[in-house]
């Protein structure tokens, strides 16, 4: 009878978490890292900084472009309006004798995003190197 009572006890399930394992490989992970990480040379990134230019620009080129998505050239103190296809020639115009001459983009902060980077693209297709975004809101 005794042989029946201990039968029904039987094997119990543990409800917890065998934490060997998790903490083995935790180990592993820390070893591999420790061993590594002195073989990872730290790079040195180059970053431009404020006023430090290489050589100022000879003149500067402004393309504005307006609310209703208006491009305007400004130049030599005299601004005149042109379009997306015209604006590569006209810079191109407007650059000609200065050796050294950039061109910033200003735009309202209206203007989708995608118009000022059309007008980037077609500068850069052209050849203009020098391109630059205004942070000062248009007028």
């Amino acid at each position: 009878m005794a042989a029946l009572a201990h039968r029904g006890r039987g094997r119990r399930t543990i409800n917890e978490i065998n934490m060997v394992p998790f903490i083995d490989v935790m180990l592993v992970l820390l070893i591999i890292f420790m061993v590594t990480a002195p073989l990872i040379a730290p790079s040195v990134i180059d970053l431009p900084s404020v006023g430090k230019a290489a050589q100022q620009p000879d003149k500067v080129v402004q393309i504005i472009i307006g609310k209703n998505e208006a491009l305007q050239l400004k130049a030599n103190d005299q601004s005149s309006s042109i379009t997306l296809k015209e604006v590569a020639n006209a810079v191109k115009q407007a650059q000609a004798g200065a050796a050294n001459a950039a061109v910033v983009i200003s735009a309202d902060k209206t203007v989708k995003y995608e118009t000022v980077v059309k007008v980037m693209d077609t500068l850069q297709r052209a050849g203009v190197t020098r391109v630059g975004l205004s942070v000062q809101l248009v007028p």
